[in-house]
């Protein structure tokens, strides 16, 4: 699907940080409710997270 104008972009954006911020959250509470975590496991999902922010949503959006 091609995607025209600036403003759709943001909004694809946006929804897939959502989307991501949802699927770790669910993570961790699985992770809470089976009493095993794995610091290493948050840490590498959070750091993809922002590294997708900054090299992929912070120049489309400006």
């Amino acid at each position: 699907m091609v995607i025209y104008g600036n403003l759709a972009i943001s909004y694809g954006m946006v929804a897939i940080i959502c989307f991501a911020i949802l699927l770790v959250g669910g993570l961790l509470a699985v992770m809470h409710i089976r009493h095993k975590y794995a610091p290493n496991l948050i840490a590498a999902l959070i750091g993809a997270i922002c590294c997708f922010v900054l090299l992929e949503a912070l120049p489309a959006l400006t």
